[in-house]
């Protein structure tokens, strides 16, 4: 078992890197509009979505590399893109140049999101998968963390050009990760299905659990690879539609919850909450360690909850958060701490559900031989809609003040918790070939067939 824990921990830095790209770029928010004098729609695109955009691209098409370069040389490419885009969005001289880094970053970001998940699906047992998978959301709430605490740090001590040193500085966990992941070996399901390599499978498999009978776990994995190559059926199909809308409304209810919104834009939030800005600033390192520590309950909890309970639990705190912060802008009543310290139960509330739970839910779902698909459609979903809500947000928080804006996003969690009364299956302490024959159903059943039998 430590092996896996090592593997896990080790493949899991790919989410360190997510989280810290996705968040630094809240302390160069208002600088760098002000450097070069972006218009409001210009920031949007060129700074502050950029990255999204290319978030939306790896996640697009993170599954062909994950699936003919392999799960750990996927891995390995990710870290040569966050190194690269952290040299190059430090050194820019334009908007133009900024905004071409930062989309590299977002490509290692949405590809991270398919291949790290995925992997560790592989190799995790079933009763241990939801707290190894969750490994990957644990270091992207860290990271976000120690961007947020990086900024306030850099902020106080750089300068005019502190937003140079809060991006550059990711060089360094990016050059850890990338020397790290040669150490890991290659996904047993990949080489058995992809590669038909059997002899280096039966090898990693004795390493995870050297007790197990691999031969039997060997003809379990091919029999479910047999069966659906036998169909033909394409990916977007009768037979899959169960995995696909599931996949689709968890992504699309993670960002219509407002989560990235919060993360990208909280200093200008708790500064529109009339907090001055170095106040506003500190208090998302306050976010950060919330986010955290809830992150840390969410994985200790899903696999002995499961993932419905968590999403009813984060459901409801979504909505008490979310109704009392619009209320609060609404009626003008600011300036104390009732925001922030909502902003901190909204951020408790995603930790333990959606953040724990998004990346391992969607990573088993999918049949073996489309996991690297359902992954990626799964994260294309996400990014897409993470991408839009950060294109528009300062065009919004411009023409609106933050109730109408956290009004939408409780009414859409409202949204989310009628998906887990009445469509979410549970998925804990279940193998993956098991949850592929409950899951994966001939065209004519209804899905609602499937999931009451779950």
């Amino acid at each position: 078992m430590s092996r896996i824990v090592q593997w896990s921990i080790t493949v899991a830095l790919a989410g360190f890197l997510f989280g810290f790209d996705t968040a630094v770029i809240s302390g160069a928010d208002r600088p760098i509009q002000a450097l070069w004098g972006l218009s409001d729609f210009q920031h949007g695109l060129l700074v502050m979505s950029m990255a999204l955009w290319g978030t939306v691209i790896g996640a697009l098409f993170g599954n062909w590399p994950t699936d003919h370069l392999g799960r750990r040389t996927t891995l390995l490419l990710i870290g040569i893109l966050y190194l690269a885009s952290a040299l190059g969005s430090a050194l820019a001289t334009d908007p133009y140049w900024f905004s071409f880094f930062r989309l590299i970053g977002g490509i290692g970001v949405g590809i991270s999101s398919v291949a790290a998940p995925t992997y560790i699906s592989e190799i995790a047992p079933p009763r241990y998968r939801g707290r190894l998978v969750g490994l990957y959301q644990f270091n992207i709430v860290f990271g976000i963390l120690m961007a947020f605490t990086s900024n306030y740090a850099l902020g106080s001590l750089m300068g005019t050009d502190a937003w140079r040193w809060m991006l550059g500085i990711e060089v360094l966990p990016a050059l850890l990760y990338t020397l790290m992941i040669c150490r890991v070996p290659r996904s047993p399901r990949w080489l058995i299905l992809k590669r038909n390599d059997l002899q280096e499978a039966a090898r990693v498999l004795r390493l995870i659990d050297p007790q197990a009978d691999v031969d039997r776990q060997i003809a379990e994995i091919r029999a479910a690879g047999d069966e659906e190559r036998k169909v033909h059926a394409p990916f977007f199909s009768g037979r899959y539609r169960l995995p696909l809308l599931l996949a689709f409304l968890i992504a699309f209810f993670n960002q219509l919850s407002g989560i990235n919104f919060i993360i990208y834009y909280a200093p200008r939030v708790l500064e529109a909450a009339e907090l001055g800005g170095s106040v506003a600033l500190l208090s998302t390192a306050g976010i950060g360690l919330i986010n955290l520590l809830f992150t840390m309950l969410g994985m200790a909890l899903i696999d002995r909850l499961g993932r419905r309970i968590l999403l009813y639990v984060g459901s409801l705190g979504y909505l008490v958060s979310l109704t009392l912060i619009s209320r609060a802008f609404f009626a003008g009543e600011l300036g104390g701490l009732d925001v922030p310290l909502l902003l901190g139960l909204f951020i408790a509330a995603h930790a333990i559900s959606q953040g724990a739970i998004i990346w391992v839910f969607i990573a088993e779902i999918f049949p073996n031989h489309l996991r690297a698909r359902g992954q990626s459609f799964g994260s294309s979903v996400h990014w897409i809609c993470a991408a839009l809500i950060t294109l528009v947000m300062p065009t919004v928080l411009s023409t609106f003040s933050g109730g109408p804006v956290f009004a939408f996003f409780a009414v859409m969690m409202v949204l989310q918790l009628l998906f887990v009364m009445f469509l979410m299956p549970e998925t804990k302490g279940v193998s993956l070939e098991a949850l592929q024959r409950r899951l994966v159903k001939d065209p004519e059943m209804p899905p609602s067939t499937a999931v009451a039998r779950n």
